[in-house]
């Protein structure tokens, strides 16, 4: 991996890691249904002159378009009203702790569903990520009680892990950046149901509310996915999956300095046993493949 390639990783782990508090301050004046709906709009548009730039195609294959709206409503759609919903009574910093687990779930999901092999150590990381989220889940919540929002913010990153492995099949045909694309603007139809009202709560909603707004749907959208795909075209994708390893890093950081939101101690063990559970994981994965490879 080369210098300008790892510079874009850390560019890109930055992006999403502001995504979280920057969706605090768009809650602020916006409905969760109307953050969600105009992010998609503005990530949908900004998606066009990308696509123009690395001369991708515009449109998906007509027998595709099916598959493409079953991963927009799961990976867009359900995603983000669930991140956008959960975020309102969920701190930007414990949100992207739980989010961090998506992972995890990817792997157990690709064992159920594509039929791959997880080693031994690799549940017993799962199962410490799990650990970790419950930790998250109590320390944000102030007690031992059932949070609502904080499991809609799990709800998330399940429908993310759906994503991850729904979207394979389709590298073959699409390049990541159209899978991106073509995605967002499938999970952009649905939403348009939350369009009567969105003029009266821009109209009422602050400048610096929609500032934010125009920036989730530009940067950590249509920006941060455009470096995922170049990354994943000039990289491995165990080098690239692991630079998310920062994303939670960066949004504590930018929670604290966007929204004064300073984790609680529990909330911080909880996201350390987390990600020490994937780290565990993905290291049990990449041994278990070179054995593989070796027999």
């Amino acid at each position: 991996m080369t210098v300008g390639v790892a510079v874009l990783l850390v560019v890109q782990m930055m992006l999403w890691g502001t995504a979280f508090p920057m969706i605090k301050i768009a809650l602020g004046d916006l409905s969760a249904p109307h953050l969600t709906l105009l992010r998609h709009v503005v990530a949908s548009a900004a998606f066009l002159p990308l696509l123009l730039g690395f001369r991708a195609r515009l449109l998906p294959r007509r027998q595709d378009v099916p598959f493409f709206l079953l991963l927009g409503v799961i990976g867009y759609t359900v995603y983000h009203l669930a991140l956008n919903y959960g975020q309102t009574n969920v701190s930007a910093g414990a949100a992207s702790l739980i989010i961090a687990t998506a992972p995890a779930i990817t792997a157990l999901l690709a064992v159920v569903m594509v039929g791959e092999r997880l080693p031994a150590a690799g549940w017993v990381g799962s199962a410490i990520s799990f650990v970790g989220v419950a930790l998250i889940v109590v320390g944000d919540s102030g007690g031992v009680r059932f949070n609502v929002y904080a499991w809609l913010i799990v709800l998330a990153a399940v429908s993310t892990s759906f994503y991850a492995i729904l979207q394979r099949r389709l590298f073959d045909r699409y390049r990541p950046i159209e899978v991106a694309a073509f995605a967002t603007w499938a999970g952009t139809v649905p939403m348009l149901a939350f369009a009567p009202g969105v003029v009266a709560d821009v109209a009422a909603a602050s400048t610096r509310a929609l500032l934010a707004t125009v920036y989730i749907g530009v940067f950590p959208s249509a920006v941060a996915y455009t470096i995922f795909a170049f990354a994943l075209s000039r990289a491995p994708v165990t080098v690239v999956a692991a630079a998310l390893y920062m994303v939670p890093v960066f949004s504590l950081i930018a929670s604290w300095l966007l929204v004064g939101e300073v984790p609680g101690p529990l909330t911080v063990v909880g996201g350390a046993v987390a990600i020490g559970g994937i780290v565990l994981l993905n290291v049990a994965k990449q041994r278990f493949a070179r054995q593989l490879a070796r027999a």
